[in-house]
């Protein structure tokens, strides 16, 4: 099990305890491993996250383990993180989970048995969105649906929440891009899949680390990182601006042989001011991608590992 963690000191015990029953009971039916564990992944914490993991570990060395990032690098680096050293010790398979207990911990048993059955990576599918705000649900909504317009292989409703076996985490850890966005990557992996519905809990305690700013912050990453479209309609918007441009002109003309070319004014006003919005917006997109660029031809590391449990 890999968790990624940021600043879940309120939730995180309560998480261990579920978890070690789950891990327990499968262990007891032979489904997995007697050397199972819970690896949790601190993303750079800054309250007792840290703390309470080293207690964990401390209690039951066998079945929770940790990494502990030196910065905060963000969630999909701390699910990367947690994957790979699964990879690096011979672990079968692993599923990744937030810690907020709002991935229905039952449905581990289904997805190790898909896993059983064949399967090398199951997505867990919330099949209700009953929790939501109408914002969130609205938002969530639109960003699937334009991921896919974009051309992003990405599953509804599946955040993290998903098991990949040791074959399909080998061919992750070849993706070795910066600018990392798991929901899209793992779908394009190929390999046979499966998906196992849930009913999305509400979070235990603590807050949420996904404000609207991070959730912006965190659609343009997966725009930016799997599809071109955007610079494709800048193309198309400039040529739409041209022919504007051009029924603006017979407008003049007309309006100039007529003798009403004072009545242009509000005309030209507009069409300064789209073009002129048009133009900043399409830089934006175009900077977009070429920030990108620079942070992947710097490469850098994605996280630097400060302790290990």
């Amino acid at each position: 099990m890999v968790i990624p963690c940021y600043n879940e000191e309120p939730v995180i015990s309560q998480t261990a305890a579920v978890l070690e029953d789950q891990l327990t009971a499968l262990m007891n039916t032979g489904d997995i491993s007697s050397s199972s564990f819970v690896l949790f992944v601190d993303d750079g914490s800054s309250d007792r996250t840290w703390g309470i993991i080293e207690e964990l570990h401390a209690k039951n060395p066998t079945l929770y383990r940790g990494l502990k990032f030196s910065h905060n690098r963000g969630h999909q680096n701390a699910v990367y993180a947690g994957l790979i050293a699964a990879l690096q010790r011979d672990c079968d398979a692993a599923i990744s989970m937030d810690a907020d207990l709002q991935d229905d911990p039952d449905a581990i048993g289904r997805m190790v048995d898909s896993y059983r059955a064949g399967n090398e990576i199951v997505f867990g599918v919330r099949n209700n969105r009953e929790n939501d705000t109408a914002f969130k649900h609205f938002t969530a909504e639109a960003f699937y649906k334009l991921m896919t317009w974009m051309g992003t292989d990405t599953i509804p409703d599946h955040a993290d929440f998903r098991l990949m076996s040791r074959t399909a985490i080998a061919a992750l850890s070849r993706y070795s891009e910066s600018n990392l966005f798991l929901r899209g990557i793992v779908p394009s992996l190929g390999f046979t899949t499966d998906k196992v519905h849930y009913k999305r809990g509400v979070r235990v305690a603590g807050e949420s680390k996904y404000p609207l700013s991070k959730m912006i912050s965190f659609a343009m990453e997966g725009i930016t990182s799997f599809s071109v479209k955007p610079l494709h309609l800048v193309t198309v918007a400039g040529f739409i601006s041209m022919l504007g441009s051009i029924a603006m002109l017979i407008y003049i003309i007309v309006s100039v042989a007529m003798g009403r070319a004072v009545s242009g004014w509000g005309s030209m006003m507009f069409s300064l001011w789209f073009l002129g919005g048009l133009i900043l917006i399409s830089l934006g997109i175009i900077g977009e991608y070429i920030g990108r660029i620079y942070l992947e031809a710097k490469n850098r590391p994605r996280y630097i590992i400060e302790k290990e449990l």
